[in-house]
């Protein structure tokens, strides 16, 4: 319930603190004054957007907090779901800028406005004048046929498997579409592999084919060079070799007379060796350089390929060409894997649709035993409230798809008088009769549901007299299984509160405010002998005012 609202710089509201009653609270005040404009505030903290030029001051922000009590609702796990501390007695605060910009808190842990609206319609149901309209609305009639068949676990379990089956379907959408591109392109890409795979690429093969090229294609020169240089170092009479050996013989004769000289000498045979090691090596390069024009032929024509191949593919190196035939290999597969996936998830949909259609007749069947009922609790409620011909009649037409609620489409149609046929509300009933009806379907309905607050806005346009009296009643009787608010012009209505507030108009420095406070016993006499009478109201208005509280 709501415990207490906290309004500030919004509209004509200065500041305001408002401390409710858990039982029928009741607001009044003159025409003009804002009795509205506390639901106007009160619907910022429930997720509705906000405008800033209805703030009373346009250079301070407006804040509005709502304390509620939550300690018999069900929305812990929400709570804890959302990462929100919980607390019996939890708020919920809305803050606007000069600039329009909002923040939304929930026990001071800043939420989305969404977050607020969802936890917002599970604390308070606003019915206003307006609100009567939603009558004509089918999901308010299937609502309403649901909430007295008294199967929101099952409705709750259809919805979720309804909204995996909308989630499969397009997902399953998706990959179908996917699909059919990849196969539309399947033909070339595995033409595209197939090419690459036959071509047997090896990494770093470019390079060493282009090596081999260069050295066939220029094996007579590189053969006389590498022969020139085995013929300096080896094999010619004024060689190297053999004159270096001839030093070595010369200087070891005089090893013996200085250190310095055998040193000099060990150089020269280690020079030795390594020159003899050089000259073997040229040898052997030179015999395995053999000019052959078939494997230059044959290298020219694998490096044909492998140019070709890159020209196609617009890349520079086989390292390239073989990211493309992996990606290709990829691409192949994940369309195979697809077709499985699809055939799997079209099983899966299927398999979810027949235990939707099971779920639905469920549904369909709770709905049929609770149309009787719900139609006789209206009628009992509406001749309470003055309209003892009236009566309602609920249509149920089976639809031919399913959707988020089943698979019924509900029709609330309505007769006020004998003789007269029912048709649909919007057509046949007054305000007057709209306001009654929707008061005796909200009565119905609050006693099944733990929605812990229920305001009414003025619903009572309309009526008057006895009729009024027995709306009052009506609504008193709603506190039984939550706390009422009732913004209301008839004193046979003000007269059923626990407790009684009245708003006022304030003018002060060239400016108008709007204030609020409660009652005392007095002055709910006083106030509503004017409802009944007007101002300065008589002995007589008084006594009556004094009756109505002590029936009420």
């Amino acid at each position: 319930m709501l415990q207490k609202l906290t309004i500030r710089n919004y509209a004509l509201i200065d500041s305001v603190e408002l401390e409710l009653d858990k039982g029928l609270n009741i607001i009044t005040g003159e025409t003009g004054a804002g009795k509205s404009i506390m639901l106007g505030a009160l619907s910022l903290i429930l997720g509705q957007r906000a405008e800033t030029k209805y703030f009373f001051n346009q250079d301070k922000k407006c804040i509005i907090e709502g304390q509620f009590q939550l300690k018999n609702t069900d929305l812990k796990v929400l709570f804890e779901e959302q990462d929100i501390d919980f607390y019996e007695e939890s708020t919920l605060r809305r803050e606007i800028s000069t600039d329009g910009k909002s923040r939304a808190f929930i026990n001071d842990t800043p939420v989305t406005l969404s977050l607020m609206k969802q936890i917002g319609e599970r604390l308070i149901d606003i019915h206003s004048q307006h609100a009567t309209l939603a009558v004509n609305d089918p999901a308010f009639q299937l609502a309403v046929v649901d909430t007295l068949a008294n199967h929101q676990a099952a409705l709750h379990s259809y919805r979720s498997s309804y909204k995996k089956y909308k989630k499969d379907q397009q997902t399953l959408a998706a990959l179908q579409q996917a699909a059919d591109e990849a196969r539309s392109r399947q033909d070339y890409e595995q033409f595209l592999f197939n090419e690459l795979e036959q071509a047997a690429l090896k990494a770093e093969e470019q390079q060493q084919l282009e090596a081999e090229l260069q050295t066939l294609s220029n094996a007579e020169s590189i053969k006389r060079a590498l022969l020139g240089s085995y013929q300096l170092l080896s094999e010619q009479e004024m060689s190297v070799l053999p004159m270096l050996k001839e030093a070595i013989v010369q200087i070891q004769h005089i090893e013996r007379y200085n250190p310095a000289y055998e040193s000099l000498n060990e150089r020269l045979r280690s020079s030795m060796i390594e020159l003899k090691d050089i000259a073997d090596e040229a040898q052997h390069l030179e015999e395995s350089v053999i000019f052959s024009p078939a494997r230059i032929e044959e290298i020219n024509g694998r490096l044909d390929v492998i140019y070709s191949l890159q020209t196609k593919h617009k890349v520079n190196n086989i390292e390239e060409l073989l990211a493309i035939q992996e990606q290709l290999s990829t691409n192949l597969s994940d369309l195979q894997n697809s077709d499985e996936e699809i055939e799997r998830l079209s099983k899966e949909i299927a398999q979810l649709k027949g235990s939707l259609e099971q779920q639905a007749e469920k549904l369909s069947a709770n709905r049929k035993k609770s149309i009787a009922a719900t139609e006789k609790q209206v009628a009992e409620v509406l001749h309470q409230v003055g309209m003892p011909n009236a009566r309602i009649k609920i249509e149920q037409l089976a639809l031919g798809e399913l959707n988020k609620d089943g698979k019924d489409l509900i029709t609330l149609l309505f007769s006020a008088n004998n003789g007269q046929a029912p048709a649909p509300v919007g057509k046949v009933a007054s305000g007057g009769e709209l306001s009654r009806l929707m008061l005796a379907i909200k009565s119905i309905m609050a006693k099944h549901t733990d929605l812990p607050t229920l305001i009414f806005d003025e619903i009572d346009t309309g009526i008057s007299g006895e009729t009024a009296l027995r709306v009052g009643e009506v609504i008193g009787n709603l506190e039984q299984n939550m706390q009422v608010i009732c913004i209301t012009h008839l004193p046979q209505i003000a007269a059923k509160g626990e407790a009684h507030y009245f708003v006022y108009k304030n003018e002060q420095s060239q400016r108008t405010t709007t204030g609020i406070r409660r009652l005392s016993h007095a002055e709910r006499v006083t106030t509503i002998a004017e409802m009944l009478s007007g101002k300065n109201p008589a002995a007589s208005a008084l006594k009556n005012a004094e009756d109505l509280l002590k029936i009420s």
